[in-house]
């Protein structure tokens, strides 16, 4: 065999070649290697660690191959840290490229020969992680790499530290009998899956509840994970001739240096709910369970969501963050860290903030926004609507330049550095790195994302408080509230009647809730009440505007979140006035339940769910988060949904987005996502109790019928439920089957009864609906609860005409859907069945008649919308009365329960003359949308008629008038 040669470089100009030892005797392959155009000292530099690394290859049996990969060269060129890991291990080059990962190597015991291994391993990996990145793999790639590559070592190292503790001291176990595991959380970059090229971990150990190990020298729970966990941090952090692993950082662990190494998931919750603080919220957004019992780490993190992700709109983490952002400020400027990339001015910490505090903020009411991982959790932000797309472009290739930078600055020489270097030769070599001509073309660029950075945090974080003279004023007189000048004070105000609003403010001062405030929450309530009274000062009804607003804060004074929440958004301030001046109904709901503050912010607040289905879906989402089916959590979760839905729809109905209609419609679906919710869970309780007749599921065999205004899709404000419930008469003579038996008519009255209580019970976030059963068959005196089969007989042999005209808006809303089609063939055959229409006509009149006279509140000019001459229910008579006397002839009409679709289907039939209907249309919308007005300000449903309303009454009395219904048609009151 010949001797081999060593390569040498031999210079060409713009490249050079590098000859290299072939696969066989006296063989030899060439290789031409083409360098960018860099300066001659860094082509100088990449030749001479070429041929080093050729130089190390002298004698090899395998030579490594070195291709004319572009990424190679940069490598060298860019990382001294990968040239010295190559120099000493040259054969890593055999595995540059592949596709699968290395596998990581199981660790025999803790000793200095196994943390060798994990650090050998380690550097292998990250040469080939640092030659994909200058390759030019995207950023993302190259953090989820570096951060499996953490979480396979840390896996290996806890393996090992679990095995030499368990030969000592044997296994802790749970209460089944089962081994337990230490559970390793990463928080910070490696719990988002973004770490640093030569980061530290932040790590927290955490572990079940078990008594002592079963070795021969046993141990209690926590000094037995306390061993395991120094175990594993010694294999990761200690410094041998291979360097170190994984730098190791536990200072994010409860009580930080001063706790405890491990604690049991009880105790990490108990310190959570007693100790936490603003900034370990923020942390551990990013937590995740990287080794040993994930399973137990993801439960213990389901119990931790709600103290990271509040239930509410979270204002509160503006301060927070902002208190953490001005230490950090004070010490980059203490240490002069200027130009550090993380911590310094329009630097990575910024964007983390940026959005940090939109998921804390939102997260608990929007779980798309709980990811770990900035940029997933940026581009979820854009989705909701909470960040603008240019803003989102801006952050998101700020934080991919940093990012890159921050590595290529870290890959140099594996340190943790954030900062450029000084030394000019080595920023040039970043910058080639990097694909820039010079230093200063990447400081251009760099300056240009920072001053973005900045522009985007200052916009978040210090939104621009409204000035003026009024304001001024409202916070003179607050700040002198109890000074005997005080009234005068506020007279300058502009507010007329000066007496009753300085005497609730100075009992507004003297309360007990606002006394008791922490300083930080009064400097937000003395910042936000000048701002609340000046804008309810300049509305069309200043003094109510006033008043409300002080009963609203009674309500949130001692929830700091919503204190934060109008302090920190001038926008939510302005409209929570504006709801305030134009609606008394709305300002009661939202002093009652300052929840609904919530939703003054939320993007989609005015775009309330427009089909059935989507609000089906939204309760079904709102119960989804009741842990096992306690009534009281689904009441409580119900009645946050109700509310919830109820106040959009009524924003969108105020300020005119959705037509009356429209809005009425949304709230029957409300109420029937509401009664087939709780039907199942007043089934249960009764079940639990006395069995279930004839041992069938009764959901398969009762039904809920909604008629009035809830049947015809008409509900307004505060409506109550009119409802008729039927079950199955094959169960009549069936016995229930548990322990207390009840025969099956008792079973469902029973049934109904709860579910009448359930409805009606007052829970924190208040009641979902009163029920009028007046409807059922002989109404106050007849059974609660009928079987189909008699109420069939009723309707077939006693029912009134009355009873009849109710039966046309009646329909299935809840329980068995076999029982629903039955009683709409029942309604169909009912009236469907052929009437004297004289006979018919005098019935519908004379009950008219006997309404009106008992109902109407039309008086002095004013007039009932709802029971007056030419009112919604004069409208519902005439077209019940179309109804049963033409669906004999016209079986289209018995598909129709609303009043838009009845006076649409009335035309196409030739009932209605079509310029008929469009005008009874109208004449429907304008009449409700008033009604509907009046119920949000709180008042009767009677009013001084204007030019819609007179021209509404006109048209229905007309068609009253048409259909020779005049006889109770009355003059203009």
């Amino acid at each position: 065999m010949g001797r081999e040669r060593k390569p040498a470089p031999v210079a060409t100009g713009a490249g050079f070649f590098i000859a290299w030892p072939g696969p066989g005797p006296g063989c030899a392959r060439i290789v031409r290697v083409t360098l960018p155009p860099l300066p001659d000292w860094a082509q100088a530099l990449v030749a001479e660690r070429l041929q080093v690394l050729a130089s190390a290859q002298t004698g090899a049996a395998n030579p490594i191959r070195i291709d004319d990969r572009q990424a190679l060269r940069m490598l060298l060129l860019g990382s001294d840290y990968a040239f010295e890991r190559l120099r000493r291990g040259p054969s890593q080059l055999e595995r540059m490229g592949e596709a699968e990962p290395l596998p990581a190597p199981q660790l025999q015991g803790t000793g200095r020969e196994a943390m060798d291994v994990l650090r050998r391993y380690r550097h292998q990996v990250s040469v080939a992680i640092a030659l994909a990145d200058f390759d030019g793999v995207a950023l993302e790639r190259t953090l989820a790499d570096t951060s499996a590559l953490a979480e396979r070592c840390i896996a290996q190292a806890l393996a090992a530290a679990e095995a030499s503790v368990a030969e000592r001291h044997g296994h802790v176990c749970d209460a089944g009998g089962r081994p337990l595991r230490l559970a390793v959380f990463a928080l910070g970059k490696l719990g988002g899956g973004e770490l640093n090229f030569s980061s530290d971990v932040d790590l927290v150990f955490g572990h079940g509840d078990g008594g002592d190990s079963d070795g021969p020298r046993p141990l209690d729970a926590n000094e037995y994970f306390t061993r395991v966990g120094r175990a594993l941090i010694a294999l990761l952090s200690e410094a041998t001739a291979e360097g170190f692993a994984y730098r190791v950082d536990m200072r994010l662990r409860p009580f930080g240096n001063a706790g405890r190494l491990a604690l049991s998931f009880g105790a990490m919750e108990q310190y959570f709910q007693r100790e936490g603080r603003d900034w370990e919220r923020y942390a551990w957004i990013k937590a995740h369970p990287v080794a040993g019992d994930r399973a137990g780490g993801e439960a213990f993190l389901e119990t931790l969501r709600p103290f990271v992700f509040r239930r509410y709109l979270d204002y509160t983490a503006f301060d927070g963050l902002r208190e953490m952002k001005g230490l950090i400020a004070q010490d980059v400027q203490r240490r002069d860290l200027a130009e550090h990339l993380k911590l310094g001015p329009g630097g990575i910490r910024e964007i983390e903030f940026v959005v940090q505090l939109l998921q804390l903020i939102r997260g608990g009411r929007e779980p798309a926004l709980r990811s770990r991982a900035l940029l997933v959790a940026l581009d979820a932000l854009v989705a909701a609507g909470h960040l603008s797309d240019g803003s989102a472009q801006r952050l998101r290739g700020a934080y991919r330049f940093l990012r890159r930078l921050e590595n290529r600055l870290q890959m140099l020489r594996e340190e943790q550095t954030h900062e450029p270097p000084q030394d000019p030769r080595l920023r040039e070599r970043i910058a080639l790195g990097l694909g820039y001509g010079s230093w200063s073309a990447l400081a251009d660029e760099l300056a240009h994302h920072r001053r973005c950075v900045g522009e985007e945090f200052e916009r978040v974080f210090d939104t621009p408080r409204p000035q003026s003279p009024a304001l001024s004023g409202f916070a003179e007189y607050w700040s002198h509230v109890e000074d005997p000048d005080a009234p005068a004070r506020l007279a300058l105000t502009g507010i007329d009647e000066v007496g009753p609003v300085h005497a609730q403010l100075v009992e507004f001062a003297r309360s007990p809730a606002l006394l008791a405030l922490s300083a930080r929450a009064r400097r937000r309530l003395d910042r936000v009440l000048p701002a609340l009274l000046a804008a309810a000062a300049a509305t069309e009804r200043p003094q109510q505007s006033v008043e409300r607003t002080i009963r609203l804060l009674h309500s949130i004074v001692r929830r700091s979140s919503y204190l934060a929440l109008l302090a920190e958004q001038p926008a939510a301030l302005t409209r929570v006035v504006e709801v305030m001046a134009r609606s008394a109904w709305l300002a009661e709901r939202v002093s009652a339940h300052p929840l609904l503050l919530d939703d003054l912010l939320d993007a989609g607040s005015e775009r309330p769910a427009d089909t059935r289905a989507a609000l089906r879906s939204e309760c079904a989402r709102a119960l989804g988060r009741v842990a096992g089916d306690d009534p009281e959590a689904v009441l409580l979760a119900l009645n946050e949904f109700r509310q919830s839905q109820t106040f959009r729809i009524a924003l969108a109905r105020l300020f005119e987005r959705s037509d009356g209609p429209a809005s009425a419609r949304q709230l029957a679906w409300v109420a029937e996502a509401v009664v087939a919710a709780l039907l199942p869970v007043a089934a249960a309780e009764l079940t639990r109790s006395h069995g279930r007749p004839g041992g069938v599921d009764v959901l398969e065999h009762v039904a809920v019928m909604a008629y009035g205004s809830f049947g015809g899709c008409e509900l307004g404000f505060g409506s109550d439920l009119d409802l008729v419930f039927l079950f199955d008469g094959a169960l009549l003579q069936a016995e229930s089957d548990g322990a207390r038996p009840l025969d099956a008519p008792r079973w469902f009255a029973r049934l109904m009864q709860r579910l009448v209580n359930l409805l009606g019970t007052l829970t924190p976030a208040g009641r979902l609906y009163e029920v009028d059963l007046r409807l059922r068959p002989d109404g106050a005196r007849g059974l609660l609860v009928s079987s189909l089969q008699s109420f069939a007989e009723y309707q077939h042999e006693r029912a009134w005409t009355w009873e009849h005209q109710a039966l046309v808006r009646a329909r299935f809303v809840a329980g068995a859907a076999t029982m629903g089609e039955a009683f709409a063939n029942l309604r169909s055959q009912v009236l469907a069945r052929p009437r004297e229409r004289e006979s018919l006509r005098r019935d519908v009149a004379a009950m008219r008649a006997r309404m009106r006279g008992e109902l109407d509140r039309s008086r002095g000019g004013h007039f009932d919308l709802k029971h007056g001459p030419g009112g919604l229910v004069d409208l519902e008579f005439l077209l019940q009365y179309l109804v049963l006397g033409h669906a004999t002839d016209t079986p289209a009409l018995l598909q129709e329960m609303t009043t838009p679709g009845l006076l649409a289907a009335a035309a196409v039939h030739g009932l209605l003359g079509a310029d008929a209907a469009a005008q009874l249309t109208q004449a429907h919308a304008d009449l409700l949308a008033a009604a509907l007005g009046c119920t949000l300000d709180a008042r009767p449903r009677v009013v001084r008629p204007d030019a819609a309303v007179v021209a509404a009454r006109d048209r229905i009395l007309g068609a009253w008038t048409a259909c020779g219904l005049d006889a109770v048609a009355a003059a203009d009151p």
